[in-house]
């Protein structure tokens, strides 16, 4: 099957993405105008330290009007490599450089509308090593230990989508260690 874009044109262009309108051409003959929210990509980070507690963030989100508890992440700069990403976002974040950092997986966030895709790594042998927050941020450090976050996940207590996603990816990883 082949899918075409026969027009695209940026109709917003902002400092983290672009909304670009295209019009795509199906196998049958029908075209569709998609609006498309660009974005860099990100990654997401699972923190795990040594006595077993993950570490979150409480960001305030404005488009929740509220803090919201998130494992830490960010967006990928211009030409940046995923793993060097979320060993910078992890010391912004938290506070803390990683010894080792993997990835577990990968997913786009909302396909229906944003071409974000966000690379999930899991980051141990954690140690107090603080880069400067982001000015547009205001977060709140918070660690839980592994068995609670995962009873937090089972109650609705986590609402963010990333977070629920990467802590399904850790799960294994993280309780079999």
């Amino acid at each position: 099957m082949k899918f075409s874009v026969s027009d695209s044109e940026i109709v917003f262009q902002g400092p983290a993405f672009q909304i670009r309108r295209d019009t795509v051409d199906y196998p049958d003959g029908r075209q569709a105008k998609f609006d498309l929210l660009v974005h860099p990509g990100a990654v997401t980070i699972v923190p795990v330290d040594g006595e077993g507690n993950v570490f979150f963030v409480n960001q305030y989100r404005h488009s929740a009007g509220r803090m919201i508890l998130e494992l830490p992440a960010g967006t990928l700069g211009k030409d940046e490599a995923p793993v060097d990403c979320a060993y910078r976002e992890v010391r912004e974040e938290i506070g803390y450089s990683a010894a080792k950092i993997e990835q577990l997986g990968a997913f786009y966030t909302s396909p229906g509308y944003s071409t974000e895709y966000m690379y999930v790594f899991l980051a141990t042998g954690l140690a107090h090593d603080p880069l400067p927050q982001d000015a547009d941020e205001y977060i709140e450090v918070v660690k839980f230990p592994v068995e609670q976050v995962y009873a937090m996940l089972a109650t609705g207590e986590i609402y963010d989508g990333k977070t629920i996603a990467a802590l399904a990816l850790a799960r294994t990883l993280v309780l079999d260690d």
